[in-house]
């Protein structure tokens, strides 16, 4: 297990590879940040009072939050990654509380060919607290390079 996808053609990537991230701290900042950007002001996640009384007995963090970090932690390199296409099987297991370090694992699932410039890699991924059950599971597809500069070049 590696601890990022390395920076490769889509033709260099290999279904056999496995990676693990480097953690990242939740903090109540996070929370309010994200609150703010989405919208989202759910009690869970912005009321202490209300939170308390609440199945998980304090505030927790937004599960697109946790998503969205943990693709970022996975650092794909943007000479190689094109875009975001598309995130499915996205099943929210358990909470993350402030305080909570989380960190990425995961694996190339599938590499699908689109033409000579790009492919198509699939990357389940689980993100999860050190020493704990899985927080969020899913699969995310990213439109990969196949040799590098080659998107920009047929855009021209």
């Amino acid at each position: 297990m590696i601890a990022a996808i390395p920076a490769c053609s889509f033709d260099e990537l290999s279904t056999e590879l496995t990676f693990r991230t480097p953690g990242r701290t939740i903090t109540e900042a996070d929370l309010v940040s994200f609150s703010a950007l989405t919208g989202d002001w759910h009690p869970q996640h912005a009321d202490a009072e209300w939170a308390a009384r609440s199945q998980f007995g304090e505030r927790i963090a937004h599960g697109m939050l946790i998503v969205s970090y943990g693709l970022g932690l996975i650092q794909l390199d943007p000479e190689w990654v094109v875009a975001l296409r598309r995130l499915t099987r996205a099943t929210f297991r358990n909470p993350v509380r402030i305080g909570d370090t989380i960190c990425a694992e995961g694996r190339i699932a599938t590499r699908r060919p689109i033409d000579e410039r790009i492919g198509i890699v699939e990357i389940a991924c689980r993100v999860g607290i050190h020493g704990a059950p899985t927080a969020v599971m899913f699969t995310a597809e990213v439109v990969w390079r196949r040799t590098a500069g080659a998107t920009e070049e047929a855009e021209r």
